[in-house]
């Protein structure tokens, strides 16, 4: 009989054979969704997808691109975002609404 948390369908049931010609079931943790732009809905690039735990264990440049708005903005949107905070500024300079 499986454990209690393993007879939820929270782990992914693979079957493995072993040496000795047995198949016998393992049970994992599905991986985590691929981590999203919130302004178009691209996949970020550059963005490791796996659990928490061996995110953790990565080096800071391997979690995220080095970027302004790197691991949460898509390239694209991070240029719009940035074009249009300058283009807000210059207004405000000139004395423009």
């Amino acid at each position: 009989m499986p454990r209690g948390q393993f007879k939820s369908r929270r782990f992914k049931r693979i079957f493995v054979k072993t040496p000795g010609g047995k198949t016998v079931m393992h049970y994992r943790e599905p991986k985590p969704g691929k981590a999203k732009c919130p302004i178009y809905g691209t996949v970020l690039a550059g963005v490791p997808h796996a659990s928490s735990t061996r995110v953790r264990n990565l080096p800071k440049t391997k979690k995220r691109p080095e970027r302004p708005y790197g691991g949460v903005l898509s390239s694209k949107a991070m240029r719009d975002t940035l074009k249009a905070k300058a283009r807000s500024a210059g207004a405000s300079k000139r004395g423009e609404q």
